[in-house]
C-alpha cells in the first residue's frame, strides 16, 4: 500500500485555508494585520521625515547615516557603520562619498589597515545631525503624544526581538 493511499483525505471545506486564500477573499489574520502595519508605519514615517527634511536639504537616510557614525564606539569603519544600518557596502559608499563632500563626514586612514577607513562626524556635522534631530524630535512628539511610556518600553522590546530573529536569519 502506497503512503499517499493511507493518508486521510481532508474535505476541501475542512482544509484550514492559506493565509493566501484568507487574503484574497477579504479577510485577514493577526500576523497579516501586524507585518502589514509595520511596513505601512515605517513607509509613512520615513515619508513624513523625508518630506520635512528635504526643506532643510536633508533626508532620513543621511540622518541614519550620521547618526550611526556619531553613536558609533570610536574608531568605527565603513563597514561596521553599514553593518549597523544594515544596507551594503556600496550603498553606504555613495552615501559617504556625499557627506563627505558636504563637509560632514571625514574619511580617516586605519592605522592598523590601509585598506580601511575610519568615519567621524565634522562639527559642521554635529550641527546639521542637531538641526535634523530637532525636526524629528518634533515629529516625534506629535506622532507619540498619549502612547504611555509602558507601552513604548513594550513595543520597542517586541520590535528589537523581532529584529534579532531577522539578523539571525529565520529558522527553515
Amino acid at each position: 500500500m502506497s503512503i499517499a493511499s493511507t493518508q486521510r483525505s481532508v474535505p476541501a471545506e475542512d482544509a484550514p485555508k492559506s493565509n493566501f486564500q484568507i487574503y484574497r477573499d477579504g479577510g485577514t489574520t493577526p500576523e497579516i494585520r501586524l507585518t502589514i502595519n509595520l511596513v505601512l508605519a515605517a513607509r509613512k514615517w520615513r515619508a513624513l521625515t523625508d518630506e520635512r527634511l528635504r526643506l532643510v536639504g536633508q533626508s532620513s537616510a543621511r540622518m541614519e547615516a550620521l547618526a550611526a557614525i556619531m553613536n558609533s564606539p570610536w574608531p568605527s569603519s565603513q563597514i561596521d557603520i553599514a553593518k549597523r544600518l544594515r544596507i551594503e557596502g556600496p550603498t553606504m559608499t555613495r552615501m559617504l562619498d556625499t557627506l563627505e563632500a558636504d563637509g560632514l563626514v571625514e574619511r580617516l586612514p586605519d592605522p592598523a589597515d590601509r585598506r580601511t577607513k575610519q568615519l567621524r562626524l565634522t562639527a559642521a556635522g554635529e550641527k546639521v545631525l542637531e538641526e535634523i534631530f530637532a525636526i524629528a524630535d518634533e515629529l516625534r512628539e506629535r506622532l507619540l503624544e498619549g502612547v504611555a511610556p509602558e507601552t513604548m518600553d513594550e513595543l520597542n522590546k517586541f520590535l528589537v526581538m523581532l529584529t534579532d530573529r531577522l539578523d539571525a536569519g529565520l529558522p527553515e
